[in-house]
């Protein structure tokens, strides 16, 4: 079950990149199909041409089609990749916007600010961005670790630079921790993959307070996102959704931790699953949202595998909070509101001070 899948980049800031480091593009709320592979619920054995086909003649915002291994990149929390994200500046050029620590592209030197100017001899400029990080990432014949993506880069003017990247297989890096006080534990999660969960109960454990940081954070696997749920909550609604007509709930499993006190940071970055455990926790009384209004996204789309392994999405319903609210269009409007977005984690902690800490 996917539950706002993201695509492997982002495009509210305009960049484009691979999921380690780059803002992402929001996708879809998916359900399960339930389905069995090459059964599409359309009722056809569509071809990848015809998926793509039907994705571009729907009119469906949110539908979309991935390759099997673009898929399995989405909900796994692993790809692979030279570590760095792309922008399309205004003057038409392609930028270096954000580079992976310690990935294959900082190993080579390559910096934020860099321009590419050619990707394994073809101009950068002439390519569309998310040609750019498919050839960054590998066509069939390159998709593999170990296989390698010629560049050319420069730097503010300087000489134009040679580097060749060996692709690798990467940690997506859903979830980071960092301390901002004493006995205060933030954690940014940046999308829910497999294992976002366990990595929040991990990091919440022996906390005095948390800040959940779900700013810019687009979605994922919904059983992540309605898991991360039950860290906070002692069973109970976490949402529902209807599918084809089919009425489903997310409930939360006992034994949450429902005393620590909690604040929740969003902004208009904040959609699909996020906003689903945003809401659930806002809707419960579990935790203080703070920041701005979340994006608004509600629709759900059904996954079916088509016969070669490939994934097609189309929007098939809405889901609801708890209390019944659909985000879609509106979005969450937070408890308390940040006026300057750049001093919402600093309120957040105020707040959290308000709250309490439990000794």
């Amino acid at each position: 079950m996917v539950f706002g899948a993201v695509l492997l980049a982002g495009a509210a800031t305009g960049a484009w990149g691979e999921p380690a480091s780059a803002p992402r593009l929001p996708s879809s709320d998916s359900v399960p199909a339930d389905l069995p592979a090459g059964i599409d619920p359309a009722g056809a054995q569509l071809s990848r041409q015809q998926a793509e086909q039907l994705v571009g003649a729907s009119g469906d915002r949110w539908a979309a089609y991935y390759s099997p291994q673009a898929y399995s990149d989405l909900t796994s929390g692993r790809y692979l990749g030279v570590g760095l994200s792309v922008d399309r500046a205004r003057d038409g050029s392609t930028d270096v916007s954000q580079v992976r620590a310690a990935g294959p592209a900082a190993l080579a030197g390559v910096t934020v600010g860099d321009r590419l100017l050619h990707i394994d001899g073809i101009r950068a400029d002439r390519l569309p961005v998310t040609e750019v990080v498919a050839r960054l990432r590998g066509g069939p014949e390159g998709r593999q670790a170990g296989s390698t993506v010629s560049l050319a880069v420069q730097r503010a003017g300087g000489p134009v630079r040679e580097v060749v990247l060996r692709r690798t297989v990467l940690d997506a890096q859903e979830v980071t921790v960092d301390h901002p006080a004493a006995g205060i534990v933030r954690i940014a999660v940046h999308g829910f993959t497999s294992g976002v969960a366990e990595q929040v109960r991990a990091a919440a454990r022996g906390a005095r307070g948390v800040l959940l940081d779900l700013r810019g954070s687009s979605g994922g696997l919904v059983e992540e996102a309605s898991e991360t749920a039950s860290v906070f909550l002692d069973g109970g609604p976490v949402g529902s959704y209807e599918a084809r007509g089919v009425a489903r709930e997310l409930t939360a499993a006992r034994g949450g931790d429902t005393t620590t006190p909690l604040v929740v940071l969003v902004d208009g970055g904040t959609m699909s699953a996020s906003e689903l455990l945003a809401g659930a926790l806002q809707d419960r009384c579990r935790a203080v949202l703070v920041g701005a209004r979340t994006f608004g996204k509600g629709t759900v789309q059904q996954p079916s595998r088509l016969a070669d392994g490939s994934v097609l999405e189309l929007t098939v319903g809405r889901y609801q909070t708890p209390d019944g609210r659909s985000p879609d269009g509106t979005g969450l409007t937070p408890d308390v509101p940040a006026q300057d977005p750049s001093e919402a984690a600093e309120l957040g902690l105020r707040v959290l001070a308000g709250l309490g800490t439990r000794g």
